[in-house]
């Protein structure tokens, strides 16, 4: 910017000592300079161009970086506290403005030093002109500020309106196949359109400012050239300035357009940048479940040192190491609220061993402790990386793993086996193919606590009965948890807990149960007959739940 004042200079030099008293060698002279001036300033135009595009791609990358290391650290607890829609606004449109916010950096202080030396240079040749110069630009700021208040609002509901449809598009396309079946896609459809239309009308409001500050930005700073120049003319006229003088003022003027228009444009971009950045600050500021204790004095407590018993007081639920556990409850919510208090994904006052959950680093709760879910997403990636998680298995490990889980027909018909792509969120598996990943993915990881929810749900019963079977043997010696009503699974499980309304109604073994609590032999035999459940000998009902299923149906 500072370079782009000194062409009227050396100009108006060449004019005066050079051009009109006609020395030669002195108006060569300073025409070399003023191409060395014009070759310097190019060079200078390119290198700024490149550092700035570096900026705006660090800052790119800096920003992803933070938000994705912020939505690891929220884990299970981000769909809970924002959107997906949110997430999707903020990763593709706000990280972009902001970046785009910090080019303004650099020619935005470039031109407040060209306009503080192109001050100075009129004081030597006219204190007039240079309180033209002085008062113009902040007259600029006067008349742009308003506007870009304006503009700092629109842009706020537009990209709230703009985050909330992304939500509604993002659940509409996940739950295309659910809303064909149930005949409710057009009227979805006719929400989203309505919604559509209005952030379209916002941002015809958005459009609006906008436009009035992109015209402002060309106009303005031409009126403020005309205003510096019409004077510099009058005085020129007069005999008060030189010609190479006004040649001077004109192109100090005509350079000082660019860093105004900077302002202005500078501006508009701050503008959009703030409303981008509160989004993501308040998106960084974000505090996964547990934080307040977490972050409190002495609420970075180790684990225990040996296995012990896992306690959830809300419901009861104590897991003795070692053991196979199962939670049983009408409403599947139930149990699964359970194991999520047990894994330190709800506020809860849970304790391992005595030892609050919250009071744990997660860190090294993590690394003892593995919450498998039902709906855990699937990465894309080779059959290999999607099952070894962040660990490399041994083969040996890979194939044990299958086995118990029962998807060696899941290698076996994948082209390539284990090499075999899987596409994001397993979209080329079947839904039972998908579990039985998920449980082999659990099962290398190897934790000395394994908590699954319904991880037999959506396998047919021969499958069942086998992955429980295996389950049990693999697990052996070490604590799991499962929640399930399948009477399959019960039958493996060494402690089985019924919750009724989300507390222990009643605990002890599966055929105990059975014969003890109607409540827990009508939901774990589906409602079948009673007579069936071979009363004071100790047989498990064989009802509708034993008999095969397809892998995608329901249990």
């Amino acid at each position: 910017m500072v370079g782009m004042m000194l062409p009227p200079y050396v100009l108006s030099r060449a004019i005066d000592d050079g051009l009109a008293p006609g020395r030669m060698p002195v108006l060569l002279g300073w025409t070399a300079v003023l191409l060395g001036v014009g070759v310097l300033n190019a060079w200078l135009a390119v290198m700024r161009h490149r550092t700035m595009t570096r900026i705006r791609m660090d800052a790119t990358f800096r920003t992803v970086r933070a938000l994705v290391a912020q939505t690891v650290r929220l884990g299970a607890a981000l769909p809970g506290k924002v959107t997906a829609g949110e997430v999707v606004t903020i990763g593709i449109g706000d990280v972009v403005v902001i970046s785009k916010t910090l080019t303004m950096t650099g020619p935005g202080v470039g031109g407040v030093l060209a306009y503080a030396i192109v001050a100075l240079l009129l004081l030597d040749v006219s204190p007039l002109l240079a309180g033209v110069v002085l008062l113009g630009v902040p007259v600029l700021a006067v008349l742009v500020g308003p506007l870009l208040g304006r503009l700092q609002g629109a842009q706020t509901r537009y990209r709230e309106r703009q985050s909330g449809l992304a939500a509604r598009l993002t659940d509409l396309v996940g739950g295309l196949r659910v809303l064909n079946g149930l005949g409710g896609k057009a009227v979805f459809a006719d929400r989203y359109r309505h919604a559509s239309q209005a952030l379209r009308g916002e941002g015809y409001r958005v459009g609006a400012v906008t436009s009035w500050v992109q015209a402002l930005g060309i106009g303005l700073p031409t009126l403020f050239l005309a205003a510096v120049t019409w004077p510099a003319a009058r005085m020129a006229a007069q005999g008060t300035l030189t010609v190479g003088e006004l040649v001077a003022v004109y192109g100090y003027a005509a350079a000082l357009v660019v860093p105004v228009s900077f302002f202005i444009e500078g501006g508009y971009d701050l503008t959009r940048g703030l409303v981008a950045a509160r989004r993501v600050v308040r998106f960084l500021a974000l505090e996964p479940a547990g934080a307040d204790r977490a972050g409190k004095a002495g609420a970075d407590r180790e684990a225990p040192v040996v296995a012990s018993v896992l306690h959830d007081p809300a419901s009861g639920v104590e897991v003795v190491p070692g053991q196979l556990t199962a939670l049983v409850a009408a409403r599947p919510a139930e149990s699964a609220a359970v194991v999520d208090r047990l894994g330190r994904f709800a506020d809860s006052a849970a304790t391992w061993g005595g030892v609050r959950l919250d009071e744990i680093a997660p860190a090294r709760l993590r690394d003892r402790l593995l919450v498998a879910d039902n709906e855990a997403d699937l990465f894309a990636g080779t059959l290999r990386e999607v099952v070894g998680g962040r660990r490399d298995p041994s083969e040996e490990a890979i194939d044990d793993a299958v086995r118990t889980a029962l998807a060696e027909d899941i290698v076996r018909g994948l082209p390539g086996g284990l090499d075999a792509p899987v596409e994001a969120q397993g979209r080329n598996l079947s839904g039972g193919q998908r579990q039985r990943l998920r449980l082999v993915r659990a099962l290398l990881a190897d934790p000395e606590v394994l908590l699954a929810v319904e991880p037999t749900s959506a396998v047919d019963a021969h499958t069942e009965a086998g992955i429980a079977a295996r389950l049990h043997a693999a697990r052996a010696g070490r604590t799991t948890v499962v929640t399930s009503t399948s009477p399959l699974l019960l039958d493996r499980a060494d402690r089985v807990y019924f919750l009724v309304d989300g507390t222990v109604a009643a605990v002890g073994g599966h055929r105990e149960l059975l014969d003890e609590q109607p409540g827990y032999r009508r939901l774990v035999s589906r409602g079948e007959d009673e007579d069936e459940k071979g009363a004071g000998t100790g047989r498990r009902p064989v009802g509708a739940a034993e008999a095969p299923v397809t892998e995608e149906g329901t249990r």
